[in-house]
């Protein structure tokens, strides 16, 4: 049996979040407003960006690509799991599953290249503020962020497309609220080894690379804050890194905390809740990081609603 295609299942049965009918509407609720928050924040930082003349700058152009990245991350998941509390259907098919996984894999990727292009593009602007016009042109950002989509469906190709060479004849309950890549190889009857070592190499090069260079960039930029001599010049180098560097601090603290730490302090309610945070919590901050500790972007919104505001009163005056 094992030995057969794919055919073994034809759809997948989540067990989801919780299986308490008292919990599924309040847990809705609170998943429709983190999702309307994280849709209209993301798109609405994007928006603001190609509005605003005065943010077409490459920090601001890979914020508005990191806004798209997490606006489609959460997507990928939060949409189905709402239907599944609403609902209580908790079928996912085939390829529902598969493509799932393609675009979940695809955007985390994508948003962990474009955090360590954006931490080269602050360590422009710290380290090398002469010419920062320079070096970061908008030829060399368009290469990066297009090697960060490149990166991450490739990956996620890769990833998507080993999974589900694999014949599940074990079960189709998937002890998960999503379809994610880890669940379904424990109810796999294939040999996994191989996959496993392919994803471990993907890791390395999707997680720990990108890590490298944002720790590189930072080391750099923590040298050349402590050489400015005075307070408030460091105060405002650092200013321009606290936005970027909150955003990898939750990116990357959540990744850690899910993977690396050892098996055996796994458990299947801690993952849950470590899944939600990095899925939907996550996309939802990072607009608001940016939003609430940059005064670009506040000083930009601020004159979007005012302009708003008046065109308002034109119509009805």
């Amino acid at each position: 049996m094992c030995m057969e295609n794919r055919s073994e299942v034809n759809e997948f049965i989540l067990v989801g979040l919780t299986d308490a009918p008292d919990l599924q509407v309040p847990l809705f609720i609170m998943f429709t407003f983190i999702y309307l928050t994280t849709l209209v924040g993301n798109l609405g930082i994007v928006a603001l960006i190609s509005w605003n003349s005065r943010l077409h700058t490459p920090m601001y152009f890979f914020l508005s690509n990191l806004s798209l990245v997490d606006f489609g991350y959460s997507s990928a998941v939060t949409p189905k799991v709402m239907v599944e509390l609403l609902t209580g259907d908790k079928v996912i098919s085939y390829n529902s599953c598969a493509a799932q996984i393609f675009f979940f894999v695809a955007f985390a990727t994508v948003e962990s290249f474009l955090l360590a292009s954006m931490s080269c593009d602050r360590h422009a602007a710290v380290c090398k503020p002469l010419h920062y016009t320079t070096t970061m042109t908008s030829t060399l950002c368009a290469h990066l962020a297009s090697a960060a989509y490149i990166c991450g469906f490739l990956n996620s190709s890769i990833v998507t497309g080993n999974t589900f060479s694999l014949s599940f004849c074990r079960s189709n309950v998937v002890h998960h609220f999503f379809c994610d890549v880890p669940p379904l190889l424990v109810i796999t009857c294939s040999d996994i080894h191989s996959i496993e070592m392919v994803i471990f190499i993907l890791g390395i090069f999707t997680v720990v690379f990108p890590l490298l260079v944002i720790l590189t960039s930072y080391l750099f930029i923590f040298i050349a804050i402590l050489k400015i001599h005075s307070a408030e010049g460091r105060q405002k180098a650092f200013s321009t890194c606290a936005s970027h560097l909150t955003a990898v601090s939750i990116s990357f603290g959540t990744i850690i905390f899910m993977y690396f730490q050892p098996s055996s302090n796994h458990s299947m309610d801690t993952d849950k809740m470590a899944s939600v945070f990095y899925t939907m919590i996550v996309p939802m901050l990072n607009p608001l990081v940016y939003s609430l500790r940059n005064k670009e972007v506040k000083s930009a919104f601020q004159k979007a609603a005012r302009g708003q505001r008046f065109q308002l009163d034109h119509i009805f005056s």
